[in-house]
Formats: structure tokens, sequence, C-alpha cells
């Protein structure tokens, strides 16, 4: 089998299975390194307070190396920006998140980078707290002037369609907040667990519950279906090699019943003697040829007629 495995055609067949079977070992490996997700940050660097400018920029997502973190950013709430986030619990009980619009200082967007931004400062939702019910956040004021807000930095909800309720939104997505408050939005929001003004702690007004949000579990999760197609990848790599020899081994089988073939006709050219000459039977007679010839006998073998009366003697 030796012989025909490094046949030319076999060989580069061989160097094609090879090829092959390294595209499924790198797709492979691709899905055994997207099965987990990488680790959160270490809580010693979420729980560290740090600026909102060098976290995260407007107009740019918020990566996983920025969520979770502990931020602090100047500016001021935008009046007439409050809004009511549906469905979210708080120690079992279903009621809305109040969220308010900050302005950040310093983040105007460039022209350059979004024509439409304008001049103002870029807007960061902020979750200031749980309310029961609608009834109970209508009656509490509005955040407003210069402050600061510390909290942590959470990545935004995707958008849901729903009947629209005045003045609430079925998820905290910023990029419909943005359409809402017709200013530029961070990818992100806060949730607020301490706001102060020139230095003084403004108390969370009565009736509503502060949100508090931990640093997120260091348990690296495992997608275990990105596993199974990485097995399934190096399965047909093999299969790759298995179709090669497969192959080669028909072809040597073919050989071998084509060699066998050849010595068996050859065996028996062998066996025949060529001084011997083979004998035919003659043919057998034709019943009707005796008496045809003997008619023929008898008639010229009789004397002739009498050419007078036309009669034998």
């Amino acid at each position: 089998m030796l012989k025909t495995a490094i046949k030319p055609r076999w060989i580069l067949t061989l160097i094609l299975a090879m090829a092959i079977a390294s595209v499924f070992v790198l797709l492979s490996r691709w899905q055994f390194d997207s099965s987990s997700d990488s680790a959160p940050p270490a809580p010693s660097t979420t729980e560290t307070v740090r600026p909102l400018t060098e976290v995260l920029q407007p107009l740019t997502p918020l990566l996983a190396t920025g969520a979770d973190q502990l931020v602090a950013v100047d500016g001021a709430f935008v009046p007439g920006s409050r809004i009511l986030v549906q469905d979210r619990l708080h120690d079992g009980d279903e009621g809305l998140w109040v969220v308010q619009g900050f302005a950040v200082d310093g983040s105007a967007v460039d022209p350059a980078a979004d024509p439409d931004a304008g001049t103002a400062d870029a807007v960061i939702p902020v979750v200031l707290g749980w309310v029961e019910t609608a009834r109970t956040a209508r009656a509490l004021p509005e955040q407003s002037g210069d402050s600061t807000v510390v909290g942590r930095l959470l990545p935004p909800e995707g958008p849901r369609v729903q009947r629209p309720v005045d003045g609430q939104v079925p998820t905290l997505s910023t990029a419909a907040l943005s359409n809402l408050w017709d200013r530029t939005a961070y990818a992100a929001f806060i949730v607020a667990s301490e706001v102060t003004r020139d230095g003084v702690e403004i108390p969370f007004a009565s009736g509503m519950e502060q949100v508090v949000v931990g640093p997120q579990p260091q348990e690296t999760p495992i997608n275990w279906l990105n596993i199974f197609y990485a097995i399934e990848w190096v399965v047909f790599a093999g299969f790759a090699f298995f179709l090669w020899w497969r192959l080669v081994a028909d072809d040597h089988r073919r050989s071998l019943e084509d060699a066998a073939d050849a010595e068996e006709a050859r065996s028996a050219g062998d066996d025949v003697d060529p001084g011997e000459v083979p004998v035919t039977a003659p043919a057998a007679p034709s019943p009707e040829a005796p008496m045809r010839s003997s008619r023929t006998a008898f008639t010229r073998s009789g004397p002739a007629p009498d050419s007078e009366s036309g009669t034998l003697p």
C-alpha cells in the first residue's frame, strides 16, 4: 500500500487534505476561544472611583473593561428630562426606575465627528432611584442644578417596541433616550449611589428607594455550544485524512485485483500446447444425400430406351 500512497497524485491529494484539516483546526481553536467570555474586571479595579472622562467618551461604545466601573462625573441635571423605566424589581417588588438626564461638563462633541451634535454637552442617563408606582414618581421633585454624581457605569439595554406610555419607556436604551431628549447621549448609564451639590450630599427624596448594583461575579461563563462546535471541527479535520486514506486503499485494492487478473490470464495461456492441432469431427451427412446418389447411379447404369418405340427392349 505504501507504493500506492507515494504516487504523485496521492501525495498531492494528501497535501490538499492537510490544508483542509489545518483550516478546520483553526476554526476549532476559534470556537474554543469563543466558548469562554473574558473575565470581568477585578473588584479592586472597578471599586475604585474614576472620572467618567477617563473611562468613556461620547459616541463610543462601552467596552467590557469599562463596564461595572464606579465613576464620578461633574455636570448639571437637564430640566424636564426625567423618565420612568418600566418593569424594575426591588426586593421582589415590581416598580419603576426614576431616570434623569445629566449633562457632563466638557463633553461637547466635536462637530467634525457629529455635525448634528451641536455645542451642548453630552448627556448620560442617571438612575436616581426606584418607585413602586408612577403616581409616586410624579409627586417627587426633579433634580436640578450643578451636581456631582458618583455611581456604577453600566452598558445600555436594547430597545423594545411597545405601545408608548407618557413619561415611561420599556427599557433603558440610550439610543431611544437620545432621540427623546434630542441630545447627544453616552452609550451607557449610571446607577447613582451618591449625589452631591457644593460638597453637600443630597438625600434621596422620600418615597424613592436607592438602587444598589454590586460588582459583577468573577466566574467566567462557558458557552457549551461553542465547545460542541469546536469538537465538531476537529472531527471534520480527522475525516479529511480518513477520506484520503480510503481513496488510497481503494486504489491499492484495484491494483491488486488487476494484477491477479493478469496473472490468471497468463497462467491460462501457459497450459495450452502449441504443437497440438485440434481435430475436427466430420459433419454428419444429410439423410437425403444417399437417396439422391442411388437414383443417379441407377439411372446411369440402365439400357437406353428405343428411339422409335420409346420402350425398353
